[in-house]
């Protein structure tokens, strides 16, 4: 059972995590997200009303909001060489449905832009065929617009459509929606093959899209609720930019409130035997690897935390031959960044 919270404390703390810079965000499906993220000294425009929060850069912005329904899900994925940690924004399946527009749509002006300058410019759906977002580009520019016009009501990925390459011509802006609000990314888009840039960009990735994912499954979302918004708090070993830090136990301990409230109180309790286990000098047989991929990942994240605390022993390197073996692989997870 999702925990239920009132919509003014809950937006209490989106709105602390969008004043925190070293905290990103996610708005999205599998296989096409967009992100905000800001640098610590980069001016951003930061409101707050009874309704909403929102933040501003000249790269880009989010806005949300706390529809009735909305529950926060905290959890932690294992990731290439260390762990992930996340809060999701979840709404019931029903209730996170938006547009699902399988071809190019003209929607017209976007009167709820971030900017009142570009209130005025033209929205253009993808048209996905995806659940829970609305990935949409907007341009003012006339010319731009006429040639879109063109290929509205055809697929993006129709053979001979002109409109993908169109879109990386013109590099509008990316306006991704979802019930619970909006990011938008102002800056270009990246040449083909080339390395998204640093602050907002988007991902959007054909062959991750036709699974037809809401999430990953590395994410444990429970079944029938899908996620609106991800929440990528500050991480105890990486910095705002994705730098390496030494490891900070304030923002580890932060985080692990949030997942005493917010996520699997069985998979932390697994996450503390094993630290009980290996302080007390006890080998791995004490925990046999269980059958849920889920808490074989709380195993491995306990082991890669302790690590990081703590430092290397005897005892936790015979822990990781047995739980956490070089040769597990992991699902790639689509837009998210490791630690």
């Amino acid at each position: 059972m999702l925990r239920k919270l009132d919509a003014s404390s809950l937006l209490d703390f989106i709105a602390g995590q969008i004043a925190d810079t070293d905290a990103q965000w996610s708005l999205g499906t599998f296989g096409a997200i967009a992100e905000f993220m800001r640098d610590p000294d980069e001016p951003a425009a930061v409101e707050r009303s009874e309704a909403a929060v929102s933040a501003v850069t000249a790269r880009g912005g989010i806005r949300l909001h706390v529809p009735a329904g909305l529950r926060p899900i905290a959890f932690e994925t294992v990731t290439t060489q260390a762990w992930s940690q996340r809060v999701a924004f979840c709404l019931p399946e029903r209730d996170s449905a938006m547009g699902q527009r399988a071809v190019l749509t003209e929607l017209g002006p976007d009167t709820q832009a971030l900017r009142a300058e570009d209130r005025g410019a033209t929205v253009f759906d993808l048209g996905l065929d995806v659940l829970q977002v609305d990935a949409c580009i907007r341009t003012a520019h006339k010319a731009h617009a006429a040639k879109l016009r063109e290929c509205v009501g055809r697929s993006l990925f129709e053979p001979g459509n002109p409109a993908m390459g169109l879109v990386l011509s013109f590099s509008p802006h990316r306006v991704f929606a979802t019930r619970c609000g909006r990011v938008e990314v102002y800056q270009p888009i990246p040449e083909p093959g080339a390395t998204s840039p640093m602050g907002p960009h988007t991902h959007v990735l054909p062959k991750l899209l036709a699974h037809r994912r809401t999430h990953a499954a590395t994410e444990p979302i429970p079944r029938g609720w899908v996620s609106c918004a991800l929440l990528y708090p500050a991480h105890p070993l990486r910095d705002g930019l994705g730098r390496g830090r030494p490891f900070d136990m304030v923002r580890y301990s932060t985080f692990q409130r949030l997942l005493s409230r917010y996520g699997d109180i069985e998979h932390l309790k697994l996450k503390r035997n094993v630290a009980k286990a290996i302080a007390a000098g006890v080998g791995p047989s004490a925990i046999a690897m269980p059958d849920n991929r889920y808490a074989q990942a709380s195993i491995r994240i306990a082991l890669r935390q302790l690590k990081a605390s703590d430092g290397p022993s005897e005892n936790l390197t015979h822990w990781f031959a047995a739980h956490d073996r070089a040769s597990d692989s992991d699902e790639a997870d689509a837009g998210m960044r490791e630690a």
